[in-house]
């Protein structure tokens, strides 16, 4: 039995990428960014309610280089996948299909999403300039013993 060698189907090589196709993987690809951004919010709630030790190293964090590039990115995922999803409600309800629409609300999404982002860029240089507490700021002033009588019995708190 002779067996002949099955023909390969067109790899990504052979098409010329367009706009629809990039903004398709962008779509996919910020999402996963957001999901990602989602787990450490939840982590950041938490030590917020549960942590303050760990609270404190999230805001330091969030106030470096490298947090600020984080926080900024993860607000042009959110703009870019919001404006994106509008386009698709656009496009659910049948509207937009022709390809000058196509590609004018492609290039309108990706404009709204850097413009958002900028103005999210604009706070985060210019409102967050205060300097992070430290540990010694933070620290809750103790009072002296406190004591508190009703009738024969008495507590004594410290705060």
């Amino acid at each position: 039995m002779t067996t002949h060698p099955r023909p390969l189907s067109p790899h990504l090589q052979v098409y010329k990428p367009q706009i629809t196709s990039l903004l398709s993987i962008l779509h996919r690809l910020t999402g996963l960014f957001l999901s990602l951004g989602s787990v450490i919010i939840v982590a950041w709630l938490f030590s917020l309610a549960f942590a303050p030790e760990t609270y404190g190293i999230f805001v330091e964090s969030a106030h470096s280089l490298l947090g600020k590039a984080f926080l900024l990115a993860w607000a042009f995922c959110f703009f870019y996948h919001l404006s994106n999803g509008i386009r698709h409600l656009f496009w659910d309800m049948g509207r937009g299909f022709e390809m000058k629409n196509v590609r004018r609300s492609g290039w309108v999404v990706i404009s709204t999403a850097i413009f958002l982002t900028a103005g999210i860029g604009c706070n985060l240089m210019y409102y967050t300039k205060a300097s992070v507490l430290s540990q010694e700021q933070t620290a809750q002033p103790t009072i002296a013993d406190v004591t508190y009588s009703v009738g024969t019995y008495s507590v004594t708190v410290t705060y």
